[in-house]
């Protein structure tokens, strides 16, 4: 995989978790919420709905070849984050402040950044 294509996944994987968890804001706060938020308001089938969402940052990650040990920190933000939904209203809030996919995509980043600047240059 070239560093080229690990960048274009990466740039998709923030791209995703942008409207995912912060694709609007609450005007005069630093709230932002997205999709999953909004989704995630429908009991068990909004968290789930937004489990399998959450999912293509990982899907990303794996066609990145990123490591074993990320994709499953990966999916075990994705499954806190599917816990927590599952209590009302707790879950709703958690759905703001957790910002799974947010959190997916910079650990996405920190891996290609990491990789990245392990590589060495060609002259």
């Amino acid at each position: 995989m070239t560093d080229d294509e690990i960048a274009r996944r990466v740039r998709r994987s923030r791209q995703w978790a942008n409207l995912l968890d912060a694709a609007w804001g609450i005007p005069y706060t630093r709230w932002r919420f997205g999709l999953d938020s909004l989704i995630g308001i429908l009991p068990i089938a909004g968290d789930l709905a937004g489990a399998a969402l959450g999912l293509g940052i990982v899907w990303q990650a794996r066609q990145a070849a990123a490591p074993r040990s990320l994709q499953v920190k990966l999916l075990g933000n994705i499954g806190l984050d599917l816990v927590l939904g599952a209590v009302p209203i707790v879950g709703d809030i958690a759905d703001v402040a957790f910002r799974k996919n947010q959190r997916n995509a910079a650990l996405l980043e920190k891996w290609a950044a990491q990789r990245q600047a392990a590589t060495p240059r060609r002259a």
